[in-house]
């Protein structure tokens, strides 16, 4: 992958991270991309890839303790999304 390809793909996934279904997915999503896309690596890149694509109620209810994250989802990446939401409330 070029650098320009790896380029629009950081900027699709930023656009994508603020158009979420509702405004506080918007906030903490696209917030964490635009401080951490640029030093993803492909493999966090990927896996934010498919958290975007999963149902944004779902992914909401793991960030928000209100139900466990299957394992199927646990990854380093979506722990540091976690940890990242609960830094920005105590903020």
């Amino acid at each position: 992958m070029t650098s320009a390809d790896l380029d629009e793909r950081r900027r699709k996934l930023k656009f994508r991270a603020w158009r979420r279904g509702f405004r506080e997915m918007d906030l903490l999503m696209g917030t964490f991309a635009d401080q951490n896309l640029a030093t993803m690596s492909d493999e966090d890149l990927a896996e934010f890839e498919r958290l975007l694509a999963t149902p944004d109620w779902e992914v909401f209810a793991w960030l928000v303790g209100q139900k466990p994250v299957p394992e199927n989802y646990k990854s380093d990446l979506l722990t540091q999304i976690i940890e990242f939401r609960y830094e920005a409330q105590a903020g």
